[in-house]
């Protein structure tokens, strides 16, 4: 990629270290904190995870881009918002070659106002945040269009040293929907092709409908309310699949409207930021599991907040949990999973109240990754059971909520 036609672009790290590099996506900067995520695949659904939120995106796989970008890979509830503030690679693939492609990743970048920088010695870079701990900083594009200058640099990293952190930061209200909606759609399965690509029930969706959706035909069994704090939308899917009819309701939404719906379940969704500064969402979870017997599922932030309402604490993780690969063991079985993480926060086992029992660990750095209620139908987990991108390992979790709705409903 060394072509006259480059801008050159730095990230900046609080510390002061600069790492060198290109631009491939809009010019300017932005601030965040800088976080390592090592699945090999899923850099459009990663970009467009709401739990990237104020973070800069750094991929360790080296060759990102190989199979461009389509509208179907989205994982943002509006279905195309991009909510990494940035991505940061070592080599941007000059092409791509998969049938479903419709827009190159720097186009993607560009046309979604993304800040991205490439030709930067990731490698380095995660054994700095891996041994000092995730840092802020800031992604900037050459001021003049075409080279860095040292004016750029002592900017770029005043950037980074006065962001505030996600630390305290409540952004789930910022990331959730803004009013209430009814989601119907099942998964996606890869089974037409190019041949039969235009088969009756085959989805259109820009790409030239290469998936067909499935469940959205399904008899719904269970009237399921789902909070959303930045919900993955391959979450609502896997609900669908299972017979679940899926109302999701902004993140402060009033318990009261919620309980008004008559919900056979109650899920609480993943996020970004600071679980602890979620008050609103505390107070409603703890409503949930002192006054009402309604089964409820928490994932990732959800899991946190339903720690946090049962009287636990949640720490500031080093590094956290971003990739496709960590293990992950069921406690009762001893079963390990490998599965989808992207989290910064974690709830301190330490601090469960005796009524809540630790299910899963992580056999990367032993915190907790599942928690259950004991007098109470109220579990969660820590990682993405929905798996975009990542393993299935996890998904028998929507199947326990289903049999935990069935049961109320007995």
């Amino acid at each position: 990629m060394n072509s006259s036609a480059e801008i050159q672009a730095i990230l900046a790290l609080a510390d002061g270290t600069i790492f060198r590099g290109v631009s491939i996506g809009s010019l300017g900067h932005r601030v965040g904190e800088v976080v390592f995520n090592t699945a090999m695949t899923g850099y459009q659904e990663i970009l467009t995870d709401p739990s990237y939120a104020r973070q800069l995106v750094t991929l360790t796989y080296p060759h990102i881009g190989n199979t461009g970008t389509n509208s179907e890979d989205t994982e943002s509830g509006n279905g195309h918002q991009v909510w990494a503030d940035g991505l940061i690679i070592r080599d941007a693939t000059m092409a791509t070659s998969n049938f479903r492609n419709s827009q190159s990743l720097s186009d993607y970048l560009q046309a979604h106002d993304t800040v991205a920088i490439a030709e930067v010695d990731t490698r380095q870079l995660t054994r700095l945040l891996r041994d000092k701990g995730a840092q802020n900083g800031c992604i900037m594009t050459a001021s003049n269009g075409e080279t860095i200058s040292r004016d750029d640099e002592q900017k770029a990293i005043k950037l980074a040293q006065e962001f505030a952190g996600i630390k305290g930061m409540d952004l789930a209200k910022e990331c959730c929907t803004k009013e209430n909606f009814e989601w119907t759609a099942g998964t996606w399965d890869l089974s037409d092709t190019l041949l039969n690509r235009d088969a009756p029930g085959s989805h259109d969706s820009g790409t030239g409908g290469f998936f067909k959706q499935l469940g959205t035909h399904i008899d719904s069994k269970y009237n399921v309310v789902a909070y959303d704090f930045g919900s993955k939308t391959n979450i609502l899917r896997m609900l669908v699949d299972r017979g679940c009819h899926v109302t999701v309701v902004p993140a402060q939404t009033p318990i009261a409207d919620v309980l008004a719906m008559n919900p056979d379940g109650i899920f609480l969704s993943n996020g970004p930021g600071d679980p602890a500064a979620c008050d609103y969402a505390i107070d409603a979870v703890r409503h949930i599991i002192t006054e009402t017997d309604i089964p409820t599922f928490g994932i990732c932030l959800g899991h946190q907040l339903i720690g946090l309402a049962s009287g636990a604490s949640t720490i500031k993780m080093k590094t956290g949990h971003h990739g496709a690969n960590h293990p992950v063991q069921d406690l009762a079985t001893g079963t390990v999973m490998i599965t989808s993480q992207n989290h910064g926060f974690a709830v301190d086992e330490d601090t469960l109240p005796d009524n809540v029992k630790s299910t899963h660990r992580s056999l990367f750095d032993g915190t907790n990754q599942g928690i259950e209620l004991t007098d109470k139908p109220v579990f969660s987990f820590q990682g993405h059971p929905e798996a975009s991108p990542g393993p299935h390992d996890a998904a028998p979790l929507f199947d326990k909520f289903a049999e935990m709705m069935a049961a109320a409903k007995a």
